[in-house]
């Protein structure tokens, strides 16, 4: 261990690109045996930080469970490259927090309080009740930022450019910037951002805290120009920043950050090519042997209280029973993967989703035909297969920052699929022309609405999902991920 420390040291403070999120590109479990396995991530940021061609560039993120604490511990200052572990080419140093500490901070404070204003889902009663418990995991929360801040000025050459992700990460900007205001530091925001009026359900400040620490990066980024400026709104509200509306600016104690709108596309090459692999040709197969010649509706999300599933299922259900000529003539196929089980909101939601579907296929369902197929557990090639068969997708979140669920159906469709789409995923923004919009609270219209797509004429559905994935993939991971760098 003795030599790779030395060769820590001499690399301290190298790296001319950064990037800070929570969830790193690789993660760990232990063998039988006692050893560590690794598994490779996916996903946006992965594909991105692809796109960086410096073996100098780090990528810090945190141990999210005990292999990874335990690799995080033996690797020398937590740099998984160093200890010798392939991660893809890429430095990367992972940060041994605290259980507790981390628990607070990610299910506390970034999954239960600024997920939940982000994305409106607050039933305001009862919650939220800012109280002494909330107090120690805002603490937490700072101490976990803490940790990523000391990490990135540890690593960060003199001027480097440093990227931080998300609502994890909100305090992170500040913090390094006062202990390193040589660097050029971005934040990127990946949810919704709330209106000042709900926004300002947080504590005071804490509602400042979060604001003046992304403040403190030279650019914030959003997906969506929405987004950006209901920040900017945020600021002016809470801060009594000052906010230049046209150059989407916000100047705040003698600083001004910039602010930009980056609109995270699919990556056509590698759906296209994955969507025609063997394990989801042999997918597709059982999906068509189920379905039979009947017409699809697809919907595939995680159980996220965000992503409205139950309205969907209410939506199907008033189909099935305001028009009976669709029976036995379409399946709703509903993926609904498992997300954030350690807290009991989700598990109760995902609950829900089963309930209902289990009530739909009871009401309607005949020796010959299932009008619901539910599955609950995470399968990627299925779900490329249900993208290719289906001839409506279902995207109806109540609140998205963008939803790339939307955007990878269309590129990977088989003979096109028509697109029913909330109007408050951010992805509207982009794709809103050609898809059926819908209010996601409003069962009814989107039940109207999944009827226009199933009776769309083939030919026009073919044209618009050839528009939808143009659209889609005008900013694939990799160019997204450049801009940004670039913008700094």
């Amino acid at each position: 261990m003795g030599d790779l420390t030395t060769e820590r040291s001499s690399a301290t403070g190298t790296a001319p690109v950064l990037v800070a999120s929570n969830r790193g590109p690789v993660s760990f479990g232990t063998a039988d045996d006692g050893t560590l396995t690794l598994r490779r991530g996916g996903g946006g940021l992965v594909s991105g930080l692809s796109a960086i061609d410096d073996p100098n560039a780090v990528w810090v993120c945190a141990a999210l469970n005990d292999a990874d604490r335990r690799a995080a511990r033996e690797a020398p200052h937590g740099r998984l490259d160093l200890a010798g572990h392939d991660v893809g080419g890429q430095a990367v140093r992972m940060l041994d927090l605290d259980p507790e500490t981390f628990a607070h901070a990610y299910n506390g404070v970034a999954n239960s309080t600024l997920w939940f204003v982000h994305h409106l889902l607050y039933a305001t009663p009862t919650a939220p009740a800012f109280d002494a418990d909330f107090r120690t995991q805002w603490a937490d929360y700072t101490a976990y930022n803490t940790a990523f801040a000391e990490a990135l000025a540890a690593e960060a050459a003199p001027g480097a450019a440093v990227l931080v992700q998300d609502y994890h990460l909100s305090l992170t900007p500040a913090l390094l910037r006062a202990t390193r205001p040589d660097l050029r530091i971005g934040h990127f925001s990946h949810t919704p951002w709330a209106p000042p009026e709900y926004y300002r359900l947080l504590p005071d400040d804490v509602a400042a805290a979060v604001l003046t620490g992304i403040l403190g990066a030279d650019r914030a980024g959003f997906l969506t120009e929405r987004w950006a400026r209901a920040f900017a709104a945020c600021c002016e509200a809470v801060l009594g920043a000052t906010v230049d509306h046209e150059a989407l600016t916000v100047t705040h104690a003698g600083r001004t950050t910039r602010l930009g709108v980056h609109a995270l596309g699919a990556d056509a090459d590698f759906l296209r090519e994955r969507a025609h692999r063997p394990d989801v040709d042999e997918r597709l197969t059982a999906l068509r042997t189920a379905v039979g010649e009947r017409r699809t509706i697809v919907r595939v999300d995680r159980t996220e209280l965000s992503k409205n599933i139950v309205r969907g299922l209410l939506a199907y259900r008033h189909l099935l029973r305001t028009r009976p000529e669709w029976h036995d003539r379409v399946v709703h196929i509903a993926f609904a993967y498992p997300s954030r089980t350690d807290l009991a909101e989700y598990r109760d939601y995902t609950a829900a989703v089963q309930q209902l579907a289990a009530e739909i296929n009871a009401e309607f369902a005949t020796p010959a035909w299932q009008p619901l197929i539910l599955h609950v557990n995470d399968d990627f090639p299925r779900s490329l297969a249900a993208y290719r068969l289906a001839d409506v997708a279902l995207v109806n979140p109540i609140r998205d920052g963008m939803n790339l669920v939307a955007k990878e159906v269309p590129v990977v469709s088989d003979h096109g699929c028509a697109l029913v789409l909330s109007r408050e995923a951010g992805a509207h923004a982009e794709l809103g022309e050609d898809s059926l919009v819908v209010n996601p609270y409003d069962v009814i219209a989107t039940a109207d609405a999944l009827h226009a797509g199933l009776t769309m004429p083939p030919e026009e559905r073919a044209a618009r999902t050839k528009r939808l994935a143009d659209a889609a993939t005008a900013l694939p991971p990799q160019q997204w991920f450049l801009d940004q760098l670039n913008a700094l």
